[in-house]
């Protein structure tokens, strides 16, 4: 079988899609365009894609080293993976918003909106841990190379819709956002379950076979 199956590579894209894709980012970036100009808020979407590639890069290769470093096994990944997901999307449908407080500063600069996207986007704890797993999944520079540039297609079409609809974010009324977040918090949870189950298949529970 090739290295970089087709196949794969839309498994691993529909995942990336799902925890870090545009219906998310939209959403993060959608309060920021309440209070940042539109030049600023393109210049804090190139320099937050530049640096969530850089770290997805960093995560996705050292991926096998990193998982024996701290002696984790891809099940018990997968499990806190799986938590992880239910526990931010329970926070969206209930309208907390976990990694941010909230609130922008009045004078918002380039910094600020930087430091404002750090937990939900650039170093998004969803997009890590699904960098990992599917990093992980498989043997290989291979396939761990599918599994990164699946991620980077993914931050390269989040970028691009926030390019092309910042103008639209800046006129999006705050109820819209919050109806938005609370529709993917239904579909994250989802993912969460689906993902703790495959830990749970992977330890070999009884009843649980998911090939």
């Amino acid at each position: 079988m090739s290295a970089v199956n087709p196949f794969t590579f839309s498994a691993a894209f529909i995942t990336f899609f799902s925890v870090v894709g545009p219906p998310k980012v939209l959403l993060s970036f959608a309060g920021l365009a309440q209070v940042h100009p539109i030049r600023q808020l393109r210049t804090i979407a190139l320099l937050s894609s530049g640096a969530a590639v850089l770290v997805g890069l960093v995560a996705g290769i050292t991926a096998p080293w990193l998982l024996d470093l701290f002696h984790i096994s891809t099940p018990a990944l997968q499990l806190a993976g799986g938590v992880i997901f239910f526990i931010y999307a329970v926070g969206l449908v209930l309208g907390v918003h976990l990694g941010s407080d909230g609130t922008h500063q009045d004078t918002p600069d380039t910094v600020s909106g930087l430091r404002e996207l750090l937990m939900p986007y650039v170093v998004s704890p969803l997009a890590m841990t699904a960098v990992l797993i599917e990093a992980a999944a498989r043997e290989g520079v291979g396939w761990r190379a599918t599994a990164v540039g699946a991620y980077v297609t993914v931050i390269a079409l989040d970028l691009v819709c926030v390019l092309l609809l910042a103008r639209l974010l800046r006129r999006t009324h705050h109820g819209t956002i919050e109806l938005f977040g609370r529709l993917l918090g239904l579909l994250l949870a989802a993912v969460g379950v689906d993902l703790f189950l495959d830990g749970l298949s992977e330890l070999g529970v009884p009843g649980l076979d998911r090939h």
